[in-house]
């Protein structure tokens, strides 16, 4: 079995994000870029079912310009067998589903059996991708799990669903899982690895080598769209209450029963 497992390149988590313009988006210049933290979770979930001789293949799919072969790179290093880099100039603009339809006619265009991909992107925090594939491929999708098992045709899977509560599902493969965070640790590339993934060739496929109707993604595809962008309102400053104890903590009361209004 091949497994697809589903990466997208985002900005480090400390990065402090700068707004280019109201049209332009983020500033990009000097952000550090590193895989999605979910979607390492996602890698090395599968990485685990290859070593168990559950999955003989490991393919990454990365929807991204050339910048993005270093974290494509990363994800080989760390034991990914290959990669495509999905890219065509039809794919700029999109959104969510334009998305989730390239990275669906790729794994399909690859013949994987089993899709696995971050919970969401730490970025835009949509958590829409994952679900969308499974709908396209028309397969079953468990989200937001946290342990794993794969045995032959089937599966298990178990989720937080809120509460305390913890949800077991079972079912047949194919199927997409999104991983949350605590699934496993994620491994560190080795040497070896890294330096295996430098000669490594990256292939690149465009919207008609995945056989997609070039006006189904990107801006011409998008049923959402980004208006404007801008930085949040600056915090108002804060306040330093004077004098004894216990007319500051009846003030403090006051303050957040009729101010805040948290109480």
């Amino acid at each position: 079995m091949k497994i697809g497992v589903c990466l997208k390149q985002v900005p480090a988590s400390d990065s402090r994000i700068k707004i280019a313009g109201p049209s332009e988006g983020v500033d990009a210049s000097d952000l550090k870029m590193e895989i999605n933290p979910y979607d390492e979770f996602a890698l090395e979930e599968a990485l685990k079912l290859k070593d168990a001789k559950i999955a003989k293949k490991v393919l990454v799919f990365s929807v991204g310009g050339k910048d993005s072969e270093q974290r494509i790179r990363d994800a080989l290093a760390r034991g990914a067998d290959g990669a495509v880099r999905l890219d065509d100039p039809a794919f700029e603009g999109s959104d969510s589903l334009g998305i989730a339809r390239i990275l669906a006619a790729a794994a399909q265009k690859e013949g994987v059996g089993m899709i696995l991909a971050g919970k969401q992107a730490i970025d835009d925090d949509n958590s829409q991708v994952p679900a969308m594939i499974a709908e396209i491929l028309g397969w079953p999708q468990v989200t937001v799990v946290d342990k794993l098992e794969v045995s032959g045709d089937s599966f298990k899977a178990w989720r937080q669903s809120g509460g305390g509560a913890r949800d077991v599902v079972s079912g047949s493969l194919p199927a997409v899982f999104s991983a949350d965070k605590g699934m496993n640790t994620p491994r560190y590339a080795k040497l070896r690895g890294i330096m295996m993934a430098k000669r490594k060739k990256i292939p690149v496929k465009g919207a008609s080598d995945l056989g997609l109707d070039a006006g189904s993604v990107g801006a011409a595809g998008a049923k959402v769209t980004l208006s404007n962008w801008g930085e949040p309102p600056a915090r108002p400053p804060g306040r330093k209450l004077e004098g004894d104890a216990s007319a500051m903590v009846k003030e403090l009361v006051t303050l957040l029963r009729d101010e805040a209004k948290v109480l």
